[in-house]
C-alpha cells in the first residue's frame, strides 16, 4: 500500500503516522479517547481502505482520502470535540502548505526562475515591478480559483493533464479576453458605450474621437490584448 502526497509523490504507507495525527488531537481534548479506541479506529480505516470492494485503488491511497476517514471515523465514534479539534488540526497544516507555497512561488519570481509565470502571458514585459505586482496579486487570485473550479479538474491541472490557462482570473468572471474589435461595424452602424447609444459619425474627427472611446471601454472591461483590424 502506497500514499500519494499532494504534490504527486509516492510514500510507503504508514498507519503509524494516522494513529499520531488522531493522538495529537485527542490530546487536545477535554473527553478522551482511550488508546484500545484509537487503535480500532485506525484499524478500522486501515481495512476500509484494503477493502477490494471499497472505492480505494489496491494499492494506493491519496492523502486526503485517508483524512476524510478520519475525520469520518472520529464523528461516527461520538466524540465529537476530538474530531473538531483534527478538522481544525488539518485546516491549520492547509494553511501553513499554503503560505508556503505561495511564499515559494513569489520567490521564484522575483528571482526571475518562475517559468511558468512568464510563459503564462508571454506579451508581458515581467522585469518590470509592475508586471511582478501583477502576477503576485494572481497568485492569490488562482489559490482563490481553485474552490471554484471541480475538483477533478484541479487536480487534472496540478498532474499537467490539462493547464487552466488564466486561472488567476477566474474570481472575476465573467471576463473577455484578447478582443478583436470590429470597427467598421461599429462606426457603419453604430455602438453603445456606457449604456449610450452611439449614432454613426459623420466626420472624421468624430469618428477618431468613438475610436478611443471604443478601445478604452474594451480594454477596461477584459485582460489581454486588444487588437484592431488594419
Amino acid at each position: 500500500m502506497r500514499v500519494v502526497k499532494r504534490n504527486g509523490d509516492i510514500e510507503a504507507f504508514d498507519q503509524a503516522k494516522i494513529r499520531n495525527a488522531i493522538s495529537k488531537a485527542n490530546h487536545e481534548s477535554s473527553k478522551k479517547l482511550t488508546d484500545s479506541m484509537i487503535d480500532n479506529i485506525v484499524k478500522k480505516i486501515v481495512d476500509t481502505i484494503r477493502d477490494p470492494y471499497s472505492k480505494y485503488d489496491s494499492d494506493r491511497v491519496g492523502i486526503e482520502d485517508i483524512q476524510d476517514l478520519v475525520e469520518n471515523n472520529l464523528i461516527d465514534t461520538g466524540y465529537a470535540e476530538v474530531a473538531k479539534k483534527y478538522i481544525i488540526y488539518r485546516y491549520q497544516r492547509e494553511m501553513v502548505r499554503s503560505f508556503n507555497n505561495r511564499n515559494q512561488e513569489a520567490m521564484s519570481l522575483i528571482a526571475g526562475t518562475n517559468e511558468e509565470l512568464y510563459k503564462e502571458n508571454s506579451n508581458k514585459n515581467s522585469e518590470l515591478v509592475s508586471t511582478m505586482r501583477d502576477y503576485l496579486a494572481g497568485i492569490i487570485c488562482k489559490e482563490m480559483a481553485q474552490g471554484m473550479y471541480p475538483k477533478d479538474i484541479c487536480d487534472a491541472h496540478k498532474a499537467g493533464i490539462i493547464h487552466l490557462h488564466d486561472s488567476d482570473y477566474a474570481p472575476f468572471m465573467p471576463l473577455h479576453n484578447c478582443g478583436l474589435i470590429n470597427l467598421e461595424d461599429m462606426l457603419q452602424n453604430g455602438t453603445v458605450i456606457s449604456g449610450t447609444l452611439i449614432e454613426k459619425p459623420h466626420s472624421f474627427r468624430t469618428a477618431c474621437t468613438i475610436v478611443t472611446q471604443i478601445i478604452t471601454q474594451v480594454a477596461s472591461n477584459q485582460y489581454g490584448l486588444t487588437l484592431l483590424p488594419y
